[in-house]
């Protein structure tokens, strides 16, 4: 795994509606200390004005989340977006149709292999990003294995949340070592409690085993690490620095 440790975009959100605001959010990112990043629920910016921003700033684009309607009805131009920003992982954040059921995943099987083909022609890595629903079983399944099983290994990667794994019941670092060929990325999110709630929490200030999941994580073939957090109790950027100073003791930079 790639020790440059990557800030999701997500996080800082309400801060790249525009392009200005944007670049500064990137300035912060890269002063920070993060040197890759992954776009996703950003403004719609042209891809030569993000890759100026994030040359200029040292940051490189390693995965995104793209609209779904995009990869579907729009691949050329998407297989633009992502050469021209450098990025070779074109993620798509969520199940498309709502909830993850046999149903939805044989429809997400037969839409989206095409786009992952296509994709893949180009030397680009089309991932999905999980959350816990993938997890629901029918008929002794996870939906997550049907989705898997429905696409040649090389075609669908994983961007791997460890926080919705947790939050499913799952083993974070053992789902990483029994699937460490389906994945691409790794999004970086801690779990706390908050008396019976289950809340977002910086890297290191939760309850998930950290150096057991970074382990599992070097023996998969995940190319990178990306901080995450959806909610943040304290200013984004400040809790963007805390992970990323929990992460730098842990071998990162």
């Amino acid at each position: 795994m790639d020790k440059r440790i990557g800030a999701q975009y997500y996080t800082i959100r309400d801060f790249c509606q525009t392009l200005d605001d944007f670049e500064k959010s990137c300035e912060k990112v890269s002063k920070i200390g993060y040197k890759t990043v992954q776009l996703s629920a950003i403004g719609d910016f042209d891809p030569n004005d993000i890759k100026t921003i994030l040359d200029k700033n040292n940051l490189k684009a390693v995965c995104t989340h793209r609209p779904a309607d995009n990869y579907l009805n729009n691949i050329e131009k998407e297989i633009e977006f992502h050469k021209i920003i450098g990025c070779d992982v074109a993620g798509l954040g969520a199940m498309p149709y709502g909830e993850a059921t046999s149903g939805s995943v044989k429809r997400f099987i037969e839409e989206f292999s095409p786009v992952a083909e296509r994709l893949g022609a180009e030397g680009l890595t089309f991932a999905y990003h999980n959350h816990c629903w993938e997890f629901m079983k029918e008929d002794g399944r996870f939906i997550m294995d049907m989705m898997l099983g429905g696409f040649k290994s090389d075609n669908l990667k994983l961007i791997l949340d460890v926080y919705w794994l947790a939050y499913a019941g799952i083993n974070p670092a053992k789902f990483i070592r029994a699937y460490g060929d389906r994945l691409a990325c790794i999004h970086f999110k801690d779990l706390k409690i908050d008396w019976h709630k289950q809340k977002f929490a910086e890297i290191g200030y939760g309850n998930l085993d950290w150096d057991e999941i970074i382990a599992a994580c070097d023996d998969s073939e995940a190319k990178y690490a990306l901080v995450e957090q959806d909610v943040c109790d304290d200013d984004p950027f400040v809790c963007l620095e805390r992970s990323y100073k929990f992460l730098s003791q842990k071998g990162f930079e």
